[in-house]
């Protein structure tokens, strides 16, 4: 794991990642061979977008929570199962997308292990001055999740994609 996604937050249960996770369930069984990802957007204590991954090559979580939101994100906090990509694969990049939209917080439950990501997706966050919370839930989103990172279809092979699918 690269720098930035080694910090690790206990929590029992943390509402918004309950959601989150909750989101993520719906994006089965359309999403494989992508993991189920979550994701939801929380402005003054109410959520005010969700996402779930897509069919492969459609919008991953964080794009779709991104899109139902409105306004300004800057003092809005979002809150994704899997760590957001930081690469460019079928879709453009999660991180990017967040760091366009201003938000000033993400909270990831679990680090992305497919080693195009694992852990820059994070660094790419912090980098650009955002608060990166990484744990959050994170034995429920490995329970909800681990199935799905493992599958032969997001192994990681030298010339083609991996974890999240893409």
């Amino acid at each position: 794991m690269r720098g930035g996604g080694n910090q690790r937050e206990a929590v029992s249960a943390d509402p918004y990642m309950l959601q989150a996770l909750s989101e993520g369930r719906r994006a089965l069984p359309a999403c494989l061979p992508n993991p189920p990802v979550g994701c939801v957007i929380v402005q003054s204590g109410a959520i005010i977008g969700r996402g779930h991954t897509q069919p492969p090559g459609g919008p991953h979580a964080e794009i779709g929570a991104l899109a139902a939101s409105q306004g300004d994100l800057a003092d809005a906090i979002l809150y994704v199962t899997l760590e957001p990509c930081s690469f460019h694969g079928r879709t453009p990049s999660c991180a990017e997308a967040i760091i366009a939209s201003r938000l000033r917080q993400v909270v990831v439950a679990i680090v992305d292990p497919d080693p195009r990501n694992n852990g820059a997706g994070i660094n790419k966050l912090r980098s650009a001055g955002i608060d990166v919370r990484v744990g959050i839930m994170e034995g429920e989103a490995r329970t909800d999740l681990g199935p799905y990172l493992n599958l032969p279809a997001n192994k990681v092979e030298p010339t083609r994609g991996g974890g999240r699918g893409e």
